[in-house]
């Protein structure tokens, strides 16, 4: 359960949230001098605020039966099953698409970070409308939650790399002779618009209560297939002087994003900003956070110049070996270094119109060999 259904003042929800407790099991174990010094407020109120939630905490377990109820106890070959059909969204570079055996998958968080300037809000726009291609083309048909801290988020942009978007479709069903007016709503460029919910947030206050609410967005507006962060790092690289404070609400909100994605079968892009770190001698160029930070996502992809060309690198995966691949930033949105603008659309349609629903033939599960 969640500590805004406590029945307490508004200030101390609003305390607890901005504390990094926003479940009660994070408030079980802690003693009210603690949660006091936290809170900064007096311990009496402390003293409270425990008691309701000790309250709450053992309401939940009489409701449910004597014992708690635990999700689990799933085979290890029903998760594998699962993984081979989970979808993925391309990233409609099929260089990028290739190393990421298919693109950036369901169920999972992917980070991707790099330096200003290198294509991160680019290539998270180019996925929010990426995952709304129509099944029938190999796509998920799904909707798109654009959650933007930093205000890059520019829908000028958005709507060109939609009608691309459209106009490649239009192409395709030309080339295949194919009917149609089936998808004919899902192709114009205005439906890819309508199908991105878009987040402005100011604060980490802000930042941490709509992934919160993201549960229930996400339950009234079905169909979401992708969740981009942009970025994850913004407000907590300024006016955080308790590390530890930070680190709670960080490992907090990644926590909730991994149940997300996989309770809804969606995938969860988090971009990232880089800093310095003093490393072997020298200073080096690392995403921002931290090393504790690092572990929060499944996937980690590093963003950066190799001379006057864009590259991705896979810098951590449990199941992807290491690797990279150029990509480019266009007009049209993301694509092959090598694609000019006459042989565009061709090459798009080999990138991007694959069945994405079929079991997958890539090389996840061969890191290591």
């Amino acid at each position: 359960m969640e500590v805004s259904s406590l029945p307490i003042s508004a200030s101390h929800r609003g305390k607890l949230i901005s504390a990094g407790y926003t479940s009660l099991s994070s408030l079980s174990s802690l003693s009210p001098s603690r949660l006091a010094q936290d809170l900064k407020i007096s311990e009496n109120e402390a003293v409270g605020i425990l008691k309701v939630a000790s309250g709450r905490s053992g309401l939940d377990k009489i409701e449910n039966g004597s014992h708690a109820i635990v999700n689990g106890a799933q085979t290890a070959w029903d998760m594998l099953h699962e993984e081979e059909y989970s979808a993925c969204i391309s990233t409609s570079c099929s260089d990028l698409d290739e190393i990421l055996g298919g693109g950036i998958h369901c169920r999972e968080v992917t980070e991707i970070g790099g330096v200003p300037g290198i294509g991160k809000t680019q290539l998270g726009i180019q996925l929010a409308v990426n995952a709304q291609i129509p099944a029938d083309y190999g796509g998920l048909g799904g909707k798109a939650v654009y959650i933007d801290t930093e205000g890059s988020f520019m829908v000028e942009r958005v709507s060109q790399i939609a009608e691309a978007c459209a106009q490649d479709l239009l192409e395709y069903d030309s080339l295949m002779r194919r009917d149609s007016q089936a998808c004919h709503v899902d192709k114009q460029s205005k439906s890819f618009l309508d199908n991105i919910f878009y987040f402005r947030i100011c604060t980490y206050t802000e930042q941490i209560a709509v992934i919160n609410y993201l549960e229930k967005f996400i339950l009234e507006h079905k169909d979401v297939k992708v969740v981009i962060i942009d970025s994850i790092t913004f407000h907590f690289r300024q006016d955080f002087e308790d590390m530890a404070l930070r680190t709670r609400l960080l490992s907090g909100m990644a926590l909730k994003l991994m149940k997300l994605a996989k309770k809804f079968n969606l995938a969860v892009v988090l971009l990232n900003q880089v800093t310095t770190k003093y490393l072997e001698g020298s200073f080096q160029l690392t995403l921002a956070l931290g090393d504790s930070w690092a572990h929060a996502a499944t996937n980690r992809i590093i963003l950066y110049w190799n001379g006057n060309e864009r590259y991705a690198y896979i810098d951590k995966s449990p199941s992807l070996p290491s690797a990279s691949a150029p990509y480019a930033v266009t007009s049209r949105g993301i694509m092959l270094n090598s694609q000019s603008p006459f042989i565009v659309s061709s090459a798009y349609f080999v990138v991007f119109f694959y069945p994405v629903n079929q079991p997958r033939k890539h090389n996840r599960h061969k890191k290591g060999q």
